[in-house]
């Protein structure tokens, strides 16, 4: 087994995971039967410039997993904690490669450890349409599905 070397950052440090993010994205985009367009156009650029409204309105943590025998990132976990002390799991990827060996549970862990000892009221995670094979791995966390949200496709 691999050992992985976890590291924790913020914002500032987001350019770290843009190869994984492009794989997430090609990911969703693959699953989607409704939204491939939204998720083809949809840029790193946009993505961080989101993460960066959420620093400024609350707080953003930045979960890395890194392989040192291949020194490279093959995961991460962004979460969030508003000023209203609501967390989120805003983003989390792990590579194909490293997944069944914990990455993804260690990530989780971390983040949600971090959002308990800085007073998280509520903890939820958003899982896009088509990747529901997600909501396995976040049970193991305590989330279930709450509310179904229906979004119209734009042409």
């Amino acid at each position: 087994m691999t050992t992985i070397e976890y590291q924790v950052t913020d914002e500032r440090d987001l350019d770290r995971i843009l190869p994984l993010w492009n794989q997430l994205n090609s990911h969703h985009q693959s699953r989607s039967r409704m939204f491939q367009r939204q998720f083809r156009e949809r840029t790193f650029d946009d993505r961080r410039a989101y993460f960066g409204r959420i620093a400024v309105a609350g707080s953003l943590r930045l979960d890395l997993a890194f392989d040192p025998g291949r020194e490279r990132y093959i995961g991460y976990c962004v979460s969030s904690l508003s000023a209203e002390k609501e967390g989120e799991i805003e983003s989390i990827f792990v590579e194909a490669g490293y997944r069944e060996q914990g990455v993804g549970s260690t990530l989780m862990t971390l983040a949600l450890s971090w959002l308990d000892q800085h007073g998280s009221v509520r903890n939820r995670v958003s899982v896009g349409e088509g990747n529901e094979e997600a909501f396995g791995f976040y049970g193991k966390f305590g989330f279930s599905p709450r509310t179904t949200v229906l979004e119209q496709r734009k042409k």
